[in-house]
């Protein structure tokens, strides 16, 4: 599963973590892979970590594994009980040349990392890869591994009509050219500020270009407490109202994606 736009900056990495946090809580067994070479995801969850052992060696994480050909189950470093990470670093650049210089079609590279996971999908519940907001291949290749996508719509004009375009594309490119069995499970919205002006306009455009049924019901309000975990590691002190409403919000959004896969016929099962 993968949270994703054509835009940047619509809280998919945040999203990504605190979605994944709260599954685990759960008990839902869960993976997020990094797959970005700006490695935030990495860098937010290494800091969520009970303990002060937050480096990571350049030699653990995904480029060195691929380039190794090193079981992706040997570089998995465990974030808190069911929450795990496949680390990245800013060697992931390189990742397009790998493809391009070890494959000679575009579906030999489109299809590489699907097969790569397939070991790992029989040990967790749910695999969360975390994406950098571009049409490219290094983003075909994780988007044809996974089994859904929500699309993260932040309540900005640029942020709908980025969510548009990709939708679009990835229907005709990936689901009509390259046959992926790629779920759209819905559209996240992303609220800027509560209730404001601009976000119930955008969230009424967005109903009526996506319908109402292919919007989620629970929205994501962009609270302080998650920029402030963005930068140190995810929190969750029952006695602190902040972290209580960040988990509140991203528990009911588990509950409903459990309700959207099980509508789909999907059987996820701790």
């Amino acid at each position: 599963m993968t949270f994703a736009n054509f835009k940047g900056g619509v809280g998919k990495t945040s999203t990504t973590a605190l979605t994944s946090y709260n599954f685990a809580k759960k008990g839902y067994k869960c993976l997020v892979v990094d797959f970005d070479a700006q490695a935030n995801v990495t860098s937010l969850l290494i800091k969520t970590r009970p303990t002060t052992e937050n480096i990571i060696d350049i030699n653990t994480t995904l480029m060195s594994a691929l380039n190794k050909d090193i079981n992706l189950e040997k570089i998995i470093i465990n974030i808190k009980p069911n929450l795990d990470l496949i680390p990245n670093t800013s060697d992931f650049g390189l990742y397009p040349r790998f493809l391009e210089r070890n494959f000679n079609d575009d579906l030999s590279r489109i299809t590489f990392f699907k097969k790569k996971l397939e070991d790992l999908k029989e040990k967790y519940d749910f695999i969360f890869i975390d994406v950098p907001p571009t049409l490219s291949l290094l983003n075909e290749t994780a988007f044809f591994a996974c089994n859904q996508i929500i699309v993260v719509l932040q309540t900005q004009e640029h942020s709908l009509s980025g969510a548009e375009v990709f939708i679009k594309y990835l229907q005709e490119t990936l689901i009509n050219e390259f046959k992926s069995e790629l779920d759209i499970l819905g559209i996240l919205p992303v609220l800027t500020k509560r209730q404001s002006i601009v976000d119930k306009e955008i969230l009424k455009f967005a109903i009526e270009e996506f319908g109402s049924n292919n919007m989620f019901e629970n929205k994501i309000n962009a609270m302080e407490r998650i920029k402030r975990m963005d930068l140190q590691g995810i929190t969750d002190d029952p006695k602190d109202m902040h972290d209580k409403n960040v988990h509140k919000s991203f528990a009911v959004l588990v509950d409903e994606i459990l309700i959207r896969l099980q509508e789909r016929g999907y059987n996820y099962g701790k």
